[in-house]
């Protein structure tokens, strides 16, 4: 098949419940988790399609899709000129099936009579909970080029993280002999592990797919509800699938902690993943905010967003979200202050306005949007605890989470 006679379309799914990121998909589905200040997950597949000439976009969703929809219905729109098209597929009982998805294999099989009839030669199956920065076009190059009926997405990870992955095996031609969903036992893990440049690592499934469409129209037939567990194991014995490597920076963010050492790395002088880049931007929704304002602020190695006001405040290694209100003599360590949706009303009579009140102390902390810190507040977990959870206050591997819409009063202390 010649270049010009071939498409590839793209299918993001949305993901599950995300309880390992609760509180934070509380109120969201994991895609429409806040990242980097004033971005969304689903704009990193979104924005990775469209720059890399991806114009026909479906979006599988199912769990608390409110503000996933409404972002990505504000936020991308095609001109009629493009042929582009991006379309929100939410689960649904039908005549044939009266069950939501099952699982990423399941989400993609509901929609099949429709992705059939499309204008698309080829799949890309992406997840729209990840952290990268890929050409998807040098992924389909390699897909063609190696006359794969499958392709995979894998990058060399340590072999501590081998546990928490699914692992391949591949040979010299790219051609994949070997797959195991989360090796367990040491003597597995070495056994599937490989020395390059004198580290030991293992290659990872990035749960990122290329499939013919003839081939996923008769893998989605087989038993089983997940491409990781059981299309790709079987496509492995009986097709022709291929590892695409890839070398960049990637992260899962499934966990608090992956969440929050991510966010916070966006604030390094040289981070492994920016969304500072004029060739490749990462796309979101134009808010017309007008510039932030700082009035003495002490602040190092910090991301400002747009809307934000500032006073005499100490920020170091933090990320403050859009319309963020941050006092007088507040000190911010290792925080990501997501921000706000909307400013309070001068006229309101709110005992405790939006955002950080005065001399408040917060070290380690996620808060969430619309929250409201009163007064001479600390939030610095003094006593090192891995796991708590109250009305207002939830610690996840000694992190501090701020609930969305939750009140700090005032000499609260933690």
């Amino acid at each position: 098949m010649k270049k010009s006679e071939v498409r590839l379309g793209a299918i993001i799914l949305g993901g599950g419940r995300g309880e390992r990121l609760a509180p934070l998909t509380s109120y969201r589905a994991k895609p429409a988790v806040h990242i980097g200040g004033k971005y969304r997950l689903i704009d990193v597949p979104i924005s990775n399609c469209i720059n890399s000439g991806i114009n026909l976009i479906h979006v599988l969703t199912q769990f608390n899709t409110t503000s996933l929809h409404r972002h990505i219905s504000r936020t991308y729109k095609f001109d009629i000129y493009s042929g582009g098209d991006i379309e929100i597929l939410a689960a649904q009982q039908t005549a044939k099936n009266k069950d939501w998805f099952q699982g990423t294999a399941d989400a993609v099989r509901s929609y099949w009579d429709r992705f059939e009839q499309m204008n698309a030669t080829h799949y890309i199956i992406l997840a729209g909970d990840h952290l990268y920065k890929m050409d998807y076009s040098e992924f389909f190059d390699h897909h063609l080029a190696t006359g794969a009926d499958v392709s995979v997405g894998v990058r060399p990870m340590p072999t501590s993280t081998a546990s928490e992955l699914g692992v391949l095996k591949a040979n010299s031609d790219d051609e994949i002999t070997r797959f195991v969903e989360k090796p367990q036992s040491p003597e597995l893990i070495d056994e599937l592990a490989d020395v390059i440049d004198g580290e030991k690592i293992v290659l990872a499934s990035m749960g990122i797919y290329i499939f013919n469409k003839k081939v996923l129209t008769e893998v989605l037939k087989i038993k089983g509800d997940d491409f990781g567990k059981n299309i790709i194991p079987h496509a492995i014995d009986t097709l022709k699938t291929t590892a695409f490597r890839f070398q960049g920076y990637w992260e899962d963010i499934g966990t608090i902690r992956t969440f929050f050492e991510s966010s916070i790395a966006l604030t390094k002088e040289n981070p492994d993943f920016t969304f500072y880049n004029e060739e490749n931007p990462i796309y979101t929704r134009q808010r017309f905010l007008p510039g932030s304002e700082i009035r003495g602020a002490k602040i190092d190695h910090s991301i400002i967003s747009e809307g934000c006001k500032i006073g005499n405040a100490q920020l170091k290694d933090s990320i403050i979200g859009i319309r963020s209100i941050i006092g007088d003599g507040v000190k911010l360590d290792r925080t990501y202050f997501m921000g706000a949706d909307f400013y309070d009303n001068e006229d309101s009579n709110t005992i405790i306005p939006m955002g950080v009140g005065a001399n408040s102390i917060l070290s380690n902390v996620i808060a969430d949007k619309n929250v409201r810190i009163g007064k001479n507040v600390k939030l610095t977990n003094k006593d090192n605890l891995k796991e708590f959870r109250s009305d207002t206050i939830t610690i996840k591997d000694g992190i501090i989470i701020i609930p969305k819409n939750a009140t700090i009063p005032d000499n609260y202390e933690i």
